[in-house]
């Protein structure tokens, strides 16, 4: 399954967190939050940047053109939207090239009808704990709301996820489960990472 680290800031921290090989990189372009990256960090931290190590750009809410032209230089293979963005913004971003990964709130009120339209333009939905804030809040939704999703797009499991979980996703069975998503549970503070506790998790998810 892929591991992806999400809510990188600092270019020394993105650097160690590349040795450690996460499947997928994530930086948050959404200005409200704590881990919104400094684009001057990443034109330096991308000159030797991995190329087996997959980069997302996280945007909340943003038309295609605005995204298209903020990442100019910067070889993003991955649009993250966690926002409510329609199909339409969606089919622009495929057109210019970029693999896209759709976030979705969960709750027990979610109805799974708002996936279906994106299902034949993205490559991965993240399911995310519901928030004002669009994610990053460390907080877990109940995973047995998943049993209801029955597409076809392979999704990636977010929200609040700790090491102490590492048996429990290992357990976790749905057919379309991909990977995970670590943040917020990994940090010494909002967008710096626990060099030392991501190496941990790696190696036992990969075990």
């Amino acid at each position: 399954m892929l591991m992806k680290v999400c809510g990188m800031k600092y270019s020394d921290n993105i650097s160690a967190l590349a040795s450690l090989k996460p499947d997928m990189m994530g930086f948050i372009f959404y200005p409200k939050s704590k881990r919104f990256v400094d684009k001057k960090v990443l034109e330096m931290s991308f000159r030797e940047f991995d190329e087996n190590i997959s980069k997302v750009a996280v945007f909340v809410n943003k038309s295609a053109e605005f995204i298209a032209s903020d990442l100019v230089g910067l070889h993003f293979d991955y649009i993250q939207l966690h926002g409510k963005e329609p199909i339409e913004e969606v089919i622009k971003l495929k057109n210019y090239g970029y693999k896209i990964i759709k976030a979705f709130p969960m709750s027990n009120a979610f109805e799974w009808d708002r996936t279906e339209a994106y299902e034949a333009y993205c490559d991965y939905f993240v399911f995310d704990t519901s928030s004002p804030n669009h994610g990053g809040s460390g907080q877990q939704f109940d995973w047995n709301i998943l049993k209801n999703y029955q597409g076809k797009t392979p999704f990636l499991l977010s929200g609040g996820i700790s090491i102490q979980d590492i048996e429990q996703i290992k357990k976790f069975q749905h057919p379309q489960l991909a990977g995970i998503d670590i943040n917020s549970k990994f940090e010494i503070e909002p967008g710096l990472k626990d060099i030392d506790l991501v190496q941990k998790m790696i190696k036992e998810f990969r075990r």
